[in-house]
């Protein structure tokens, strides 16, 4: 690999190594030769997020950015000045776009990477500029379809894998880990404006979206957030036989990568939903405990139960 390209890969393992995630990012249960692929997607998600959620821009600009973000995609050059980074951001956690598409090509033309799914996930990232509200489940789940799915898909595809049966089973955890992830921000979010439960949900448990302004859950909104949970639940347990239908050090990062998601759904559980006084999240701890569940993973019988706190 020529100089340069060392140089683009390492940028993007490092943006990817900086950014707090709950889930694994290109860790060390990948297969080393994938890590560097994996980054390379991460940093062209993980900049064209930061580009819709950057607060400090105006919602033109926003979708201005991810517009040239798609065509610089398709082949389009743009000079890196035509993509401001945040000021106040850490320089580790900026990564130049000449450097994060010049990982991009090599690893779309390696993998035989179509340019659909990295659309789809900019396509969410629009929407997320536009939209704040969802109506039903159907909405967010089509949302979830093209800001989480994509990813995975993404993953197997670097592992040689096209089936539809683990295409469709990673979707469900895919979205699964996407839906566990608004959960646990809802107190970030409303703050913002958004929120990713379905009008059709809070109304059946009668909640009011403008009591959230009060900084605390109601009874009424523990029980749409419970309803919430089940169903990322349901999607987590449709979604776990992708974790046995790869092999390799693989098959270990998508087990971590489902206990991981499934630790945070167990304490929001827990905890009724009350991410106002506390959000939960994963820490060294965790590690261990995932490590562990992950070892003694039961492939028809079920993993080892992780419930608590």
């Amino acid at each position: 690999m020529a100089e340069p390209l060392k140089a683009a890969y390492a940028a993007c393992q490092l943006l990817a190594e900086s950014h707090y995630e709950n889930f694994p990012v290109a860790s060390k249960l990948m297969p080393a030769r994938l890590r560097p692929h994996v980054a390379a997607i991460y940093a062209f998600a993980r900049t064209a997020d930061d580009f819709a959620d950057e607060p400090g821009r105006e919602p033109e600009e926003r979708l201005r950015l991810l517009d040239e973000w798609g065509r610089r995609l398709d082949g389009e050059r743009f000079p890196d000045k035509q993509f401001p980074p945040d000021k106040e951001r850490p320089p580790d956690k900026v990564c130049p776009p000449d450097l994060i598409f010049t990982a991009l090509a090599d690893t779309r033309a390696r993998f035989d990477l179509q340019a659909e799914p990295f659309h789809d996930l900019l396509s969410a990232f629009k929407q997320d500029v536009v939209t704040t509200r969802y109506a039903s489940w159907e909405s967010v789940l089509d949302y979830c379809r093209r800001s989480a799915n994509p990813v995975g898909r993404l993953v197997l595809r670097l592992s040689g894998y096209r089936d539809a049966a683990l295409d469709r089973a990673s979707d469900a955890v895919c979205t699964a880990l996407q839906l566990t992830n608004f959960w646990q921000d809802l107190a970030i979010d409303w703050p913002r404006g958004r929120l990713y439960v379905p009008e059709e949900t809070w109304r059946s448990a009668g909640a009011d979206p403008s009591l959230l302004d009060r900084g605390r859950m109601t009874p009424e909104w523990t029980a749409a957030m419970r309803t919430c949970g089940e169903q990322t639940r349901r999607l987590f347990a449709e979604g776990r036989s992708v974790c046995d239908g790869v092999s390799g050090r693989l098959r270990y990062e998508l087990r971590a990568t489902w206990l991981g998601g499934s630790r945070i759904l167990d304490r929001l559980d827990a905890a009724n939903y009350d991410v106002f006084t506390s959000r939960p999240a994963l820490g060294t701890s965790d590690a261990l405990v995932i490590a562990f569940g992950t070892a003694l993973w039961r492939r028809h019988a079920g993993p080892v139960h992780l419930r608590h706190p």
